[in-house]
């Protein structure tokens, strides 16, 4: 007789536990809620990629500029290696010009 209540306790309880889990489980891991913009942006923004290091080896006063602004704070991003990659690239070649006479 006891060891049937026993078992009968154990069921309900653990009946209870999982209802209590389905209840709670929202509250406890909620579903990553979708973002919505809400406001549209008053302008169209520049591209959101950072741009290669190709581009700033072509452009390599625009990079200067660019390293500048990452060591002020002005600038963030992967652009801020991109450009530094792209300056020393250019020295490197510079360089290597100047040592072999070319």
């Amino acid at each position: 007789m006891s060891q049937d209540k026993t078992i009968i306790v154990l069921i309900v309880t653990l009946a209870i536990g999982f209802a209590g889990g389905f209840i709670l489980r929202p509250v406890i891991a909620p579903s990553p809620a979708t973002v919505v913009a809400s406001m549209p942006t008053p302008f169209p923004s520049a591209s959101s990629e950072a741009r290669e290091t190709q581009y700033f080896m072509a452009h390599l006063d625009e990079a200067r500029q660019v390293v500048a602004g990452c060591r002020d704070g002005s600038v963030r991003g992967g652009e801020c290696a991109n450009a530094e990659e792209a300056i020393i690239k250019v020295d490197a070649q510079e360089r290597r010009r100047r040592f072999l006479g070319n």
